[in-house]
């Protein structure tokens, strides 16, 4: 292990990588090329090079174990060395060192990336976590956050301010990685995605140059940084908005049902969500399908609905329909919006970020529920668990956020392809190894899940979350089908990333 010092100098971070060139090598070349270069003298130059308090492990230190630990075990980038910057110049740094010596490279936040691109990538990590600072604006209109900030650190830190801003509902991931595809979270209803707030980027570009991405300064970047971002740089500040949340509590309601009130209970969800005019004042209703003590055969269906506000009589009456359909537990939270991921499974101790383990997933946006189509999907999750209950971590989970904010902005104004899908879906199969024999199945379990959601609306193409996207998606799925939209990005691709630095999140090819 190699460690740096000097002093930092302002700035703020993310998540992946580039270089520029006349010709685009194929991915298998830059692997070779990276393979032969990367070696111990490779870690004493880039040392001599770095100025801030900057930790450059190699394979044999002992923190590398924990420098490149994922949360996908399945899907494993090759890193030769992992470079951990205190301040932004090193991040410039870093990528000046590995353009001039021809090496590959990719910046992680926080490890969660979901796509099989990922397990291609050989070359030099840029770990951003030590970039973790979080600055609010003296008008309390805006804050400044590190590309390393984990979530809930975002979320802690302003809601100890009477702040909040809009974020996902995993809290052991960035709050950057998100917004580069746009970002869901419960804010959406009020006031949009994560990407439809952010005022500024500090951005590193291929040739090691940082920039200043906005509205007025660099505006093709700014469009499409916010919805495609993983493709055109390394962020490594950004700055966005803040909300009053005066430390109010929150209303949340979990519900469990048998099968018996499947059907009953998804028609009332569609009602209730009206397909895609939920009132804010809801921030999201989340089901779920999974094994739990309550029966040994068949799926628990849990349904989580979040109020923006304290339980009153015009929630619980909203929620009467649910009431009547059987649940075989009523599980009522008042929490502080700092604890709020933690009813959903999305703490930073949750489930949902255990790391370290592999999964086999997949992903389809809707519009609303088809019940035919669910019932299908709750049926072939049931068939698979009694044929191998080793399956039972499996989740099949919809996620309904409010969507009034999202539609109140223009879909030409950003990269974000699509703002008429009302629910995300997320299909995974957890396992303990990379190398389980299970895994064949799960991947056909996969395919069928998802082949039915899209089957279930015929009249629309398929479309998919990118930051949900597994890789095998079509590249219209992900960043939209307007001809406009995708000839645009390519022109973005071929002036910022002429050779395809950036490869290892669902890319876009720059021909």
């Amino acid at each position: 292990m190699l460690s740096l010092s000097v002093l930092a100098v302002s700035g703020l971070a993310l998540v992946q990588s580039f270089a520029v060139g006349l010709v685009l090598p194929s991915n298998e070349a830059q692997i070779l090329r990276t393979k032969r270069s990367v070696n111990a003298q490779t870690q004493q130059e880039l040392a001599s090079v770095l100025k801030c308090n900057t930790t450059i492990f190699g394979p044999s230190d002992p923190g590398f174990a924990n420098a490149t630990e994922r949360y996908m075990q399945n899907i494993q980038p090759r890193i030769l060395l992992s470079v951990r910057p205190s301040c932004e110049p090193d991040v410039a740094r870093t990528v000046q060192y590995a353009n001039h010596h021809n090496i590959s490279f990719y910046a992680v936040s926080r490890g969660h990336s979901l796509t099989t691109d990922a397990a291609r990538f050989t070359g030099i990590e840029i770990d951003l976590r030590n970039l973790n600072q979080i600055r609010v604006k003296p008008d309390r209109k805006t804050a400044e956050f590190q590309g390393g900030v984990y979530s809930y650190e975002a979320t802690n830190n302003l809601w100890s301010q009477g702040l909040v801003t809009a974020s996902g509902t995993c809290s052991c991931v960035s709050i950057l990685g998100p917004a580069l595809g746009g970002g869901h979270g419960l804010q959406q209803g009020k006031h949009g995605l994560t990407s439809d707030h952010i005022v500024n980027l500090n951005v590193v570009l291929a040739d090691g140059s940082a920039v200043r991405v906005n509205e007025k300064t660099n505006p093709d970047l700014w469009w499409a940084f916010r919805g495609a971002g993983h493709n055109f740089g390394i962020v490594t500040s950004f700055e966005s908005k803040v909300w009053p949340d005066n430390f109010k509590r929150y209303f949340v309601r979990t519900y469990q049902y048998l099968s018996s009130s499947h059907d009953a209970v998804f028609d009332a969800v569609n009602k209730f969500q009206g397909n895609g005019t939920l009132d804010p004042i809801w921030l999201a209703s989340f089901g779920l399908y999974t094994m739990t003590p309550l029966s040994k055969t068949e799926a628990t269906i849990i349904w989580t609905f979040l109020y923006d506000g304290p339980k009153t009589d015009a929630a619980v009456e909203a929620l009467k329909p649910f009431d009547q359909l059987q649940p075989l537990s009523v599980d009522d939270v008042d929490t502080p919006y700092r604890d709020i991921n933690t009813p959903i499974a999305g703490a930073l101790n949750g489930s949902l970020c255990e790391p370290n383990k592999s999964h086999i997933i997949g992903t389809a946006n809707l519009q609303v529920y088809n019940i035919t189509t669910q019932r299908a999907i709750y049926d072939l999750y049931n068939q698979n668990i009694r044929q191998h209950p080793e399956l039972g971590d499996t989740r099949v989970l919809v996620e309904g956020y409010a969507v009034k904010g999202v539609k109140s902005f223009r879909p030409e104004d950003s990269a974000v392809p699509v703002r008429d899908d009302n629910i995300l879906t997320y299909f995974d199969v957890k396992l303990n190894s990379a190398s389980n024999p299970l895994i064949p199945v799960a991947q056909k379990w996969r395919n069928q899940t998802i082949d039915l959601w899209n089957a279930g609306q015929p009249t629309r193409p398929p479309t998919a979350y990118v930051n949900y996207a597994a890789g095998y998606e079509s590249l219209e799925a992900r960043y939209g089908f307007e001809a406009w939209r995708l000839e645009r990005l390519r022109n973005l691709k071929r002036k910022y990333d002429p050779m395809n630095k950036f490869a290892w999140y669902n890319p876009i090819v720059p021909v």
